[in-house]
């Protein structure tokens, strides 16, 4: 399976999403997409389901040498989570890394005032919230996001993804009430070799589809 762009994508998950809310497991939903890629595809699943649409910001700590390799994540105001195997395997600690979390965590503010244009974010409690991302590889980022999501007092969490490695997606599945994953590929590698647009997104491109959603 590929998807044709983020906006497919989005429209073939909130069809699985309907399912499940006409048959009663998604009472009072609440759409949280994780920025920027989960924003296209959060935006169809809450028009499908009449729900609201807010951002989830989430923000990955790279290693020093490498800031693509993800050896955390931040959300909220929550503390760093860390993959401690993976700070053991590259000797790093907590304190070699706090220079990389603050910039995240001031990063992580500015998109929040930017996308929320200075509005608080939207109450959780009491309500089934629905994250979205546009893929789950490592799944670093959205375990941070999905546990601080759990922290603000919701019915339940649901973790909603086109596509998935199947080691994250199984573990993710501990921490959320369900994941709804439409395919999860034994050879995964990566999030955009299953899309076949899969351009890197801009600040206006979110601003966009939230104005849009």
């Amino acid at each position: 399976m590929e998807f044709r762009d983020r906006t497919q994508a989005g429209r073939e998950l909130a069809e699985q999403l309907r399912i499940r809310q006409d048959k009663g497991a998604l009472a009072h939903p609440l759409v949280l997409a994780l920025p920027r890629g989960g924003v296209p595809v959060a935006r169809e699943v809450a028009r499908a389901l009449g729900a609201p649409l807010d951002v989830l910001v989430a923000r990955k700590i790279g290693a020093p040498f490498q800031e693509e390799l993800g050896v955390g994540a931040l959300a909220g105001d929550d503390p760093p989570l860390f993959d401690e195997w993976a700070l053991k395997r590259m000797g790093l600690t907590h304190e070699a890394l706090a220079g990389t979390v603050r910039r995240e965590r001031a990063e992580l503010r500015r998109r929040e005032h930017l996308y929320r244009g200075g509005r608080p974010a939207l109450d959780l409690t009491g309500r089934t919230v629905i994250v979205v991302d546009d893929g789950l590889a490592t799944g670093a980022t959205a375990r941070a996001a999905v546990r601080w999501a759990r922290r603000q007092g919701p019915e339940r969490v649901v973790l909603a993804v086109p596509v998935a490695a199947p080691e994250s997606a199984e573990l993710l599945s501990r921490e959320v009430d369900e994941v709804v994953c439409l395919y999860r590929p034994a050879d995964f590698r990566a999030v955009g070799l299953w899309y076949e647009d899969f351009e890197q997104l801009t600040d206006a491109d979110v601003l966009d589809a939230l104005r849009e959603g």
